[in-house]
């Protein structure tokens, strides 16, 4: 039996898990929290944290495993290349990975190839960004350079916050770095998607449109994405020919794709963030429905060396969306209201992560879900007006009574 090994055992690694068995592999899963749900349904465990690449290595050589997979998961993105590289298995290339994984090395590479991008640089310090903060023209983003799910992420329309924000960015920054880039107004929708490259050309697509929060937690962490994207067929064909200019250029082999991206105002298409993996938040299993495509199977099948020549693009005529259960507030969770009405007509499955009694954090990344909900819908127009006021139907009731009395 061939083994695989899939870096991390969280709820969004357990459709990566469950696939990898379907298809017969012996599955070992590894990260540094023993009571992720995923590592339950594994045949095998280890504690080596999925950002230690040196300890995954080892291990790696060790189980002799045939295939390594960084699912839904963008910290584990360069091990998973790192690992692969090193045992001669198949990967894109570490250092294209890398590039891909850091905010900072990321805009460098986007200039250096004449892509739109906002002005940005990255520092360590504050002391080093008051030096150069003239050069911005406000509102800017703060980010941590390395970070995954919009942690950290802040955007301020004054200097008087940067210090506060510099913090709050480092806080979440393995390498103790961050990013302070222009903001881009969006022309429409922010782009999310998923995408599949064989031998570096892009042979899928998904494009879907990104719901925010109106929050004053983080209103950059996405609450769900809606399917088909709201735009011309002519920017999304621009938007691809901008993905395959990075995967030519970095010399992308075969392997999944999450994107974050913005047509700008001024129509230069951004592309804010590229992954080398699939996504979460049920977005691959919204394509399966939306497409009948896989996006699983064939992530797994890359890893392992398997043919995948057959995959192709499918567009999407459906109507279908996710939303991320959250609460803006911390505090004990007290359970969901739904409207009847709402349930009935647009909720084809939906799935909590905590129970009744459980503390939850206010939503401040993706880490922070307390579950998720998959939609139907008949047409985009009611699609779109759903999805943009769903707070109305499905309320999340949390007691925060008590975090308020201890900031008392």
């Amino acid at each position: 039996m061939k083994k695989i090994l899939l870096l991390g055992g969280s709820q969004s690694q357990i459709p990566a898990i469950n696939k990898a068995k379907e298809m017969g592999l012996y599955v070992i899963t590894c990260d540094y929290l023993e009571n992720n749900p995923g590592h339950k349904l594994a045949h095998e465990y280890h504690n080596v944290s999925t950002t230690d690449k040196e300890a995954v290595l080892a291990l790696a050589k060790q189980l002799k495993i045939d295939g390594i997979v960084s699912y839904a998961s963008d910290p584990g993105a360069p091990t998973q290349a790192y690992v692969a590289e090193k045992l001669g298995l198949p990967s894109h290339p570490y250092q294209s990975v890398e590039i891909l994984s850091n905010k900072d090395l990321f805009r460098e590479f986007q200039k250096q190839n004449n892509f739109p991008v906002p002005k940005a640089q990255s520092y360590e310090s504050f002391e080093e960004a008051m030096n150069d903060i003239d050069q911005f023209k406000l509102p800017i983003m703060i980010k941590p350079v390395d970070s995954s799910g919009s942690k950290g992420v802040s955007k301020i329309y004054s200097f008087d916050l940067l210090y506060e924000k510099v913090n709050e960015a480092l806080r979440y920054s393995r390498v103790k770095r961050f990013i302070i880039e222009e903001y881009i107004e969006s022309y429409g929708y922010q782009v999310d998607g998923e995408g599949f490259s064989i031998n570096g050309e892009l042979v899928f697509r998904s494009f879907s449109n990104t719901h925010f929060p109106i929050s004053n937690v983080n209103p950059f962490v996405s609450i769900g994405s809606s399917w088909p994207l709201d735009m011309p067929e002519q920017i999304q064909n621009r938007i691809h020919d901008e993905i395959q200019k990075v995967l030519s250029l970095l010399n992308m082999k075969t392997g999944p794709y999450n994107f974050n991206i913005r047509v700008g105002e001024d129509g230069n298409v951004y592309i804010i963030e590229m992954g080398a993996i699939s996504g979460g938040m049920w977005q691959p299993q919204i394509v399966q429905i939306t497409t009948g495509i896989d996006l699983v199977e064939y992530t797994i099948k890359a890893a392992m060396g398997e043919d995948c020549s057959d995959l192709n693009f499918i567009e999407s005529s459906e109507f279908w969306s996710t939303y991320i259960l959250n609460s803006q507030t911390s505090g004990t969770f007290k359970g969901i209201a739904i409207d009847e009405e709402f349930e009935k007509n647009y909720i084809k499955d939906y799935q909590l992560f905590v129970n009744e009694g459980d503390f939850v954090s206010a939503y401040t990344g993706a880490d922070k879900k307390i579950g998720m909900m998959i939609l139907n819908f008949s047409t985009r127009e009611e699609m779109l007006e759903k999805m943009e006021n769903i707070t109305d139907w499905v309320k999340v009731s949390v007691d925060s009574s008590l975090v308020e009395q201890k900031r008392n």
